[in-house]
């Protein structure tokens, strides 16, 4: 008897999964909603495993790469910065490389603007000067504005990665202006009124051309990092000066 009803039990399961079947086939639209729901219930379940701290998504906002994964010659830069400023070689990484990308189609030297982010910030995302220069290379946000528009409003010079965009395309324009590395360089410190421009296009070329070694595979000694000195009396930042003028836009912290 037990084994009759155990035999017609899995015989109706059987049928009753063959009647599914069968109006999942004839009707699509049962068939979507069913795996809608049952994904649905997948996620639900997975989320009901997870903290309730977790976020999963955060490494996709971390802006950190594997120096592992970079070419050779970046590589060693990335372990020389990391090495000299103090700062974890993964999110160095991703600057270099971000360096290099712009680099190309900006046409300037990667390892240029490595050095200006070196002199300017010592690689802090969240430097500010007194004046208003904000993130890796120092840029005036309120006077580059327009150029932070494509990446989501101001708020992004904040993002390593944007701020090295709108910071290279600053210089780009420096240089330009000026018709030398030299004078772009005092232009975007804001000197460019000044006959002197404290040193500071004398810092980012010497740092630039250890760069330039470190690239070749050259050994090159790592001195300490300066000290940061966040003044307000730097070159070009007097309040007279004109916005229109490049070296007035821009005043940051220079190691």
């Amino acid at each position: 008897m037990i084994f009759k009803l155990t035999h017609n039990g899995f015989a109706l399961v059987g049928v009753a999964v063959a009647c599914i079947a069968i109006a999942l086939i004839a009707r699509p639209d049962l068939r979507e909603s069913g795996e809608a729901q049952l994904i649905q219930w997948v996620q639900e379940r997975l989320m009901a495993q997870q903290p309730e701290d977790a976020d999963p998504s955060a490494i996709e906002r971390a802006t950190a790469t594997d120096p592992k994964d970079l070419p050779r010659e970046q590589a060693a830069v990335a372990y020389w910065l990391s090495r000299k400023y103090r700062v974890a070689p993964e999110p160095i990484s991703a600057l270099v490389a971000a360096a290099y990308e712009v680099g190309r189609s900006a046409k300037l030297d990667p390892t240029l603007i490595l050095a200006v982010m070196a002199v300017e910030s010592s690689f802090n995302p969240f430097a500010q000067s007194p004046v208003g220069a904000q993130g890796l290379m120092q840029v005036m946000t309120r006077v580059h504005a327009d150029k932070y528009q494509n990446f989501g409003g101001t708020l992004a010079a904040f993002d390593p990665v944007t701020n090295l965009r709108v910071g290279v395309k600053v210089l780009q324009e420096c240089i330009a202006r000026a018709g030398s590395v030299q004078g772009g360089l005092k232009l975007y410190v804001g000197a460019g009124n000044d006959d002197n421009d404290s040193g500071y296009a004398e810092k980012v070329l010497s740092e630039h051309a250890r760069l330039q070694q470190v690239a070749k595979g050259r050994v090159v000694p790592i001195a300490p990092p300066q000290a940061i000195a966040a003044t307000n009396s730097r070159p070009g930042a007097a309040p007279a000066a004109s916005a229109s003028d490049l070296g007035a836009s821009h005043t940051g912290l220079d190691g």
